[in-house]
């Protein structure tokens, strides 16, 4: 099917009719169904990860020319479809209609076009020769060496629901140009632009199981997608507590693994900060996707004296943005992905005001009817022992704390299990790159939100393993092998 109706399995590039039916996927903003998403059996995963394994010697043998030539394809078939596709993806995560075709579908196509010349780039790296020490055979010899990048096999890749079209073509684009095939496993609440990615890179040429993508509403299908045999590696991006679960299965079977986790990302404001690029800046957390965004500024450590400056900044930044259907023209901040996720977000306001942090602005249910609301909320006069400070909300919550000295508001950045992209503002540009240094994060951003998409992005502590992102993705879904010889 091209709707977003009834959907099949795609396993060894067939549409499947799933074992176990269907469920209801639900637009977050208007509760009504939008589609149907199939319920897939242990055993079809497992057949899906079968079909892959059967399909990755032929694929990892494809001239890179060809995999370059069918990755700009399929780009080129999403760039087509691209207003279908960001309607789809508006509808069923609640995006608005600017995110989901700027943020998502057109942030996608490009992954595969940059994956299409990556699939190009290098795989060997020439090592200098050397002269062995006397060995078991009693004499010295001249070596050379090479260090080659080999694909690692089959690749499942759990995907988030926040960006159901560039999460996933982040993960499929540089596993296949690296020689790997895929299993996908999209997030249970929005699978449905998964299924269209899978229909445009079929169109593009993609080889029968070389990509295989099965969905399901619980727990189940993910477990036996990355329990199967058949399975060498998982990237996953989701919860820090599903990511603790991933990697003990892939501990006992020696699976490699790639995991974005979550954050609690510190936004570092000195006193010489501009307040506006400030506010600016960590006032996206309110609006980009709900704050449904791991890298979001939500923990603001503010010098004393901007404080009060950012505080009311970025209150009435909060005040002015439009709450609403992200299906209107106008609307900024859309709904969460579900009445349960609406209902966690909510349960961290209420935690925030019994802790004793001061509600500024937001904290209540937008009346507007139907839909999954929150409201744009800001808590002050925090402390980091706070649960609200501590955990992640992944919604558009943030939390301000004071601090007086440097050194302080170091420590109080660094105080969190969470390390994936933190900030920092100030006006003196050496001091913002001596603090960013010491900052235990993947990514520092210095007076700036932006993502460069060449840099590494992963994280530390328990916001990750590994890093992806430009050539460094292609690095992470490959084997280094050595070959030695005489010289």
């Amino acid at each position: 099917m091209t709707g977003p109706g009834e959907q099949r399995l795609f396993i060894g590039g067939e549409w499947v009719e799933p074992d176990d039916g269907h469920y209801e996927v639900v637009n977050p903003a208007t509760e009504t169904v939008v589609g149907l998403a199939p319920e897939a059996g242990r055993a079809q995963v497992h057949a899906a990860a079968a079909a892959a394994r059967e399909a990755f010697g032929p694929w990892s043998r494809t001239p890179p020319e060809e995999r370059a030539r069918i990755l700009a394809a399929a780009a080129d078939v999403i760039e087509r479809d691209a207003a279908a596709h960001a309607d789809v993806a508006r509808q069923e995560s609640g995006a608005t209609t600017a995110t989901a075709r700027g943020m998502q579908v057109a942030v996608a196509a490009a992954r595969f076009r940059r994956y299409a010349k990556g699939a190009l780039e290098p795989v060997e790296r020439a090592l200098a020769p050397q002269v062995t020490a006397a060995g078991p055979f009693g004499r010295a010899a001249v070596v050379g060496a090479v260090a080659v990048r080999r694909p690692v096999g089959v690749v499942t890749c759990i995907t988030s629901y926040n960006n159901p079209w560039a999460n996933p073509a982040g993960k499929v684009a540089p596993a296949l140009a690296m020689g790997n095939t895929v299993v996908v496993k999209p997030a249970p609440q929005d699978p449905l632009s998964v299924f269209r990615m899978a229909r445009a890179l079929a169109e593009a040429g993609v080889p029968p199981g070389v990509v295989n993508v099965v969905t399901g509403s619980g727990p189940a299908a993910g477990r036996a997608a990355v329990d199967s045999p058949d399975v060498d590696m998982v990237s996953f991006t989701g919860s820090t507590a599903v990511g603790r679960a991933i990697a003990e299965v892939c501990g006992r079977g020696m699976k490699r693994q790639l995991m974005e986790l979550g954050g609690k990302g510190a936004a570092l404001v000195f006193d010489d900060a501009d307040p506006a690029a400030a506010v600016a800046g960590i006032g996206t957390t309110y609006s980009f996707y709900s704050g449904q965004i791991c890298t979001a500024p939500t923990r603001v450590i503010a010098q004393r004296g901007i404080y009060e400056r950012l505080v009311a900044g970025l209150a009435g930044y909060a005040g002015r943005l439009t709450v609403g259907d992200p299906a209107e023209r106008g609307t900024v901040v859309g709904p969460v992905i579900s009445a349960a996720h609406r209902d966690r977000v909510e349960s961290y306001v209420a935690l925030g005001r019994a802790e004793g942090a001061r509600l500024v602005v937001g904290g209540e249910r937008p009346d507007l009817g139907k839909g999954f609301y929150v409201a744009p909320t800001l808590f002050a006069e925090c402390t980091s022992a706070m649960r609200v400070v501590r955990e992640e909300v992944f919604g558009p919550v943030v939390v301000v704390l004071p601090f007086d000295t440097e050194e302080e508001g170091i420590a109080l950045a660094n105080d969190s299990e969470y390390g994936l992209i933190d900030y920092v503002w100030s006006g003196d540009v050496a001091r913002a790159f001596r603090v960013a240094g010491e900052l235990r994060a993947g990514g520092v951003g210095v007076n700036t939100v932006g993502r460069h998409m060449e840099a590494p992005f992963g994280g530390f502590k328990q916001s990750g393993v590994g890093r992806d992102v430009g050539s460094y993705a292609l690095h992470a879904y490959s084997e280094t092998q050595a070959l030695v010889w005489p010289g």
